[in-house]
């Protein structure tokens, strides 16, 4: 078991592209201002920039980010993040896969991903939570349905065998995959604000950002991730830990 005190992995895939970057930043940095971490809190890798993974002793967990890239594309550092994670998930590392992290845990355990047939979902948009939703310790006392922000045109199109799809939108059945008692992933961002969804959107977009609040319940569950990483007892849902064959 990990320790309490190692930090946070924030596993950075790609970068955006240079007009997002330059307004609002990268991946890791609207992860470590979402949660307000302290320097100590967290180490920052990159994959894609041919970066080691951690190994699994000396970090209390992983995030996943999203990225631009897609998943059926299998860039190198892409395999070998998936590779990473089907030895985390043996080594029982709490693991957060969030839009293109939550396609490549899917996708490395088992499940299948492509182009969403039903189309991009983007800007804020409601989500629906399952009745099983309620048991599991990063969704409880949440609303039924709430809205969150969504950028993405791939999506998890079966689930890895064992894993439970925990919530829904109009468009995509896997909002929210539970893997194990220590590993969830989400389709949509709840790093995101505002400002980042405006900036992530194309040029042109219909987006009133004053009409569109969809950070609170989002951001919880990350909130709820990080503190169960100081906690020894966190379990997630008596669910089967899907295992890589």
């Amino acid at each position: 078991m990990t320790s309490p005190q190692l930090p946070l992995a924030i596993i950075q895939l790609e970068q955006p592209p240079a007009p997002v970057r330059d307004r609002i930043g990268e991946q890791a940095r609207w992860f470590i201002d979402a949660l307000a971490l302290a320097p100590h809190d967290y180490q920052i890798y990159r994959p894609d920039t041919g970066e080691a993974l951690p190994e699994f002793n000396t970090v209390s967990g992983a995030i996943l980010s999203g990225s631009w890239a897609m998943v059926t594309d299998h860039a190198e550092w892409s395999e070998r993040t998936a590779a990473w994670l089907r030895a985390a998930m043996e080594q029982d590392l709490p693991l957060l896969g969030v839009c293109y992290g939550h396609q490549l845990m899917a996708y490395a355990l088992g499940g299948e991903v492509g182009d969403n047939p039903r189309g991009w979902e983007r800007g804020a948009l409601p989500i629906t939570l399952q009745p099983d939703a309620q048991n599991d310790v990063l969704l409880q006392a949440l609303p039924s349905s709430f809205p969150v922000w969504l950028s993405h045109r791939q999506t998890v199109l079966t689930p890895p065998p064992g894993a439970q799809a925990l919530a829904r939108s109009a468009l995509d059945e896997c909002q929210i995959i539970r893997y194990g008692q220590r590993a969830l992933s989400v389709q949509f961002h709840p790093e995101f604000d505002a400002h980042i969804m405006q900036a992530c959107l194309p040029d042109g977009s219909d987006f009133d950002p004053q009409a569109q609040p969809a950070t609170d319940n989002s951001r919880l569950i990350l909130r709820r991730f990080w503190q169960s990483l100081r906690l020894p007892q966190f379990t997630g849902a008596a669910t089967t830990t899907v295992r890589s064959a």
